[in-house]
Formats: C-alpha cells, structure tokens, sequence
C-alpha cells in the first residue's frame, strides 16, 4: 500500500536538520519537495543581487542532499501548489512560516486556498527560537526596547526547543509535471546569477549550504566563541560568527546556534560574558522580527513619526563615494569595500558606515538600506531595516540622534595596527599608522613616501566629520523644537 504523499514548500528553510515542517511532512508519508521563487508578491521588496547570488548556490546544495528530487518553480506560489496536488494527489501541505508582511498575506491567502481544496495544510516555526506574539509586556503591548524584551521577556519565557535531527527514513519523489501543468524551471531557470561576473569576488568568501553553514558554526564555536564580548568589536579579529547568511536562509536553525553555545558554556570551555553576548545577538535577531510582525510599515516608515520631518539632503554624488568606498575616510571605505567585495560587512562597521551617512552626509537611512538590500548576502528584511533605523535614531530602541560616530577615533580605536584597512583599502597601506586613519593630517614627504597622492590615488575627504556632526546636531535640535 502506497504511503501518502505531502508537499513540502522550501522557503528560508534551506535544509533538512532541525526542520519542524520537513520533520513532519515526512511523518505524513512521502514527501515532494518544492521551491517557487515569487518576485511578484514581493514588490519592492524582491531580493537583491547578493541575495540571488546566494540563494542559487544554496539551492543547489539543497538539492544534492534532496538526491536531485527538487522541484524549482517561479511565479505564483498558489497556482503552483494547488496544480502540483491535484496532479500527484498529495493530501497535506507543510511549510515553516516567514514574518515579512507580504509573505504573511500571501501565506494566509494559500493556506485558505489549499483548505479549500481539501488539502490538510500546516505551518511550523523554523526559523525563531519565540514567535513574535509569544514575547509581549505584561499589557500585552509589544516591547520596544530591546534589554527588557530579551531579558525579561525571552529569557522569562519557556527555553527554545531542541534541535531536531534530519528526519529518519525521510523518503522522497519527484512526479513528472502533468500535461499542461507548470514545468520544473530548475534551478538555473530562475536566473539568479548576476551577468556582471561580481560574483566571482564574493565566492572565495563563502561556503554556501547546510554543510558550510555547520562547519561554520562549529569553527566559530571551537575558535570564535571564547573572547567574542569584546572581539566582535574588531574588524580583524575572528571573534565574529559570519552566520547571518546562513540563519537567514535557514541552512541553520537559531535553534542550533543557541544550543551550541550553551553546551559550550555549560562544559566550561567558554566564559558566561561570551556565551551570553552571542545568545542576545540571537536575541537582537528576534527583537528585529518582532518589531516587523508588529510594525509592519517598519521597512519605510520612521517608528518615531517625528523624523518624518527631518531635513535630509539630497546628494547623489556623496551617496556614490559613499556606495564606492571612496569618502576619503579609510574605516568608511575599508567597510564599504568588504560589503562590495565579500557580500558582507561586520557589524561595529555597520554601525560606523551607517552614522557616517545619516549623520555626517545627512542622507536618508532609505538610500543606507537599499545598498545593503542589495549587496548583503545576509540582506534581511526585518534586521535590515530594524538596524538601519536604529542607526538613523528613528526607531525602537534607536541610538540617540547625538550619538555621532567618529570615523577617527573608531579606526583607531577598533582597528588600532590598521590590519583591516590596509586590506581593504591598499592604496594607503604605506601610511604609518598614525596617520592611517586621517591620511589627509600626514605631511607631505610621508604622503610621498607611501606612494599616495590625496585627490589622485585616494581621495581627500568628502565631508569635514567636525563640522558635518555640528550641522546634524542642529537640524535634529531643530526638529525637537518643531516637535
């Protein structure tokens, strides 16, 4: 007697370990695995070039460990699993829930659909350690401020589950497309590549999928963990994860990374003040996707409404040197140039790069997040914008406004022997390091002995970070004013 058969829907769940709707679509019989790319319900808010780059080599990882058996779609997710039911006469649907606002009206409308049609349909949490609605203060209003919501809300809450294993005897077909049914596009159908060849910098920097994403994880648990509190600071240093690309597209489970994190504490091979630090950036994670479920405008609308008001200037030529790594501030550019080369950028650079345009070039956060939409391979609707309005002072829990950062004192403080930018940044590498940071500060004969001439081989600086920071203090107090 033949097993029943279940559709599972691939989303930002790019795995089979620790995979509550895979687990459970393969309790339910044999399992057809799907993956539809649907730009159309997605409007302004279709992924970028990093992001596709990415998706592409994860798909087709994903479908090595599937034996070849996924199905590849494009267009819309609906007609596409209503069709492919009714065609391989599939009784259940399962999928892991995503929380951007287009994908939560759509998902809705499928779900209904598909019950309709008298499928048995389920959705599973696959990708927070608390949905969103499960945290709240005791009115039952969301927080906005991040240690409260962590601390006393998820830390209060019932643990995160355990990690699920691959699911056992997790048995697979893949049907024939019916006649006149929508074709199998496969993978290389959906375009994801760009046609530049940019792609070929970032690649080196990465190894994409599920295998990659946990020989990531277990590299930074064995050699990163231990001193993150204050390594993470450090451009140069390796106390980051890097594992934001593969939490975002699910070839890691939060889940995993909080659990291996803890046994690392609890066998006492890594002190609390680490272990705990990079448990709450799993929690900055979730505090971001809660704010999105709960403020759905939060991609383009300032959470604090009287920023609507704020005079940002219009500078296309700035927002280029910006986008270049070419504002004469070597921290600036040595961050904007790891975004363009790798795919990526760490996130004390984040927070620099991104005061640096808001504050000292007074451009809107708007023209910050679409660069990174696009050049992020960790490009995350909900940390994205989340982020750059905490940059921006508009947000939940934002930075002050008055919190300004120096891009001096920042290199010098966070890249004191110039490692990182030198890398980054070769033209000036020269330079001694006291006048790396500010090349245009070094007399004439060094700048000639380093080979670098300011206006030519690196520029001079775009913006005086002294005045520019005075000028934004006033327009932010003009705006209190106003308020």
């Amino acid at each position: 007697m033949a097993l029943p058969i279940s559709l599972y829907w691939f989303r930002q769940d790019l795995r089979l370990a620790d995979n509550p709707a895979l687990t459970a679509a393969a309790q339910a019989g044999t399992v057809i695995p799907v993956f539809i790319l649907d730009d159309d319900h997605a409007g302004e808010h279709k992924m970028g070039g990093a992001s596709r780059w990415w998706l592409h080599h994860s798909l087709i990882a994903l479908n090595a460990s599937l034996d070849g058996k996924l199905l590849v779609f494009k267009g819309d997710p609906a007609t596409h699993l209503a069709a492919l039911a009714a065609a391989s006469g599939a009784t259940s649907v399962h999928w892991n829930r995503c929380y951007e606002p287009w994908r939560i009206a759509r998902d809705t409308q499928i779900k209904a659909d598909l019950l309709a049609q008298g499928l048995h349909v389920e959705s599973h949490n696959g990708s927070l350690l608390w949905e969103p609605w499960d945290v709240a203060k005791a009115d039952g209003t969301p927080y906005r401020v991040f240690t409260p919501y962590y601390r006393r809300g998820c830390l209060a809450a019932p643990p995160p589950r355990q990690p699920l294993p691959v699911p056992a005897g997790l048995e697979l077909t893949r049907p024939e497309p019916a006649p006149g049914s929508h074709a199998d596009v496969g993978i290389d159908g959906l375009a994801l590549l760009p046609k530049t060849g940019w792609d070929r910098m970032v690649e080196p920097h990465w190894q994409v999928g599920e295998a990659g994403a946990y020989a990531r994880l277990t590299a930074f648990m064995e050699d990163g963990l231990s001193g993150y509190k204050e390594g993470r600071n450090f451009p140069a240093l390796p106390n980051v994860s890097r594992l934001s690309p593969h939490l975002h597209w699910g070839e890691l489970s939060p889940h995993m990374a909080w659990y291996a994190a803890k046994d690392q504490l609890d066998a006492g091979a890594v002190g609390h003040d680490d272990a705990d630090h990079f448990m709450s950036e799993l929690g900055w994670r979730e505090f971001s996707h809660m704010l999105l479920y709960h403020f759905p405008g939060l991609p383009r609308q300032n959470l604090q409404p009287r920023f609507d008001k704020f005079p940002w200037k219009q500078d296309a030529e700035a927002l280029h040197c910006w986008q270049r790594g070419q504002t004469g501030y070597p921290i600036v550019d040595a961050a904007m140039r790891q975004l363009w080369q790798t795919g990526y950028m760490h996130n004390r650079l984040r927070m620099i790069v991104g005061s640096f345009l808001v504050k000292n070039l007074r451009l809107h956060w708007h023209h910050g997040e679409a660069w990174f939409w696009d050049c992020l391979v960790d490009a995350d609707l909900a940390n994205n914008s989340a982020g750059w309005q905490w940059i921006a002072g508009c947000g939940a829990d934002a930075a002050p406004y008055f919190r300004i950062f120096n891009p001096i004192t920042q290199a010098s403080k966070f890249d004191p022997t110039g490692a990182f930018i030198r890398h980054f940044v070769p033209e000036i590498a020269g330079l001694p390091d006291a006048h790396l940071f500010s090349p245009w500060e070094a007399p004439a004969d060094l700048l000639s002995a380093a080979g670098v001439t300011l206006g030519q081989t690196y520029p001079r600086p775009i913006v005086d970070v002294k005045t520019s920071r005075l000028d934004a203090l006033a327009a932010f107090a003009a705006l209190k004013e106003s308020a």
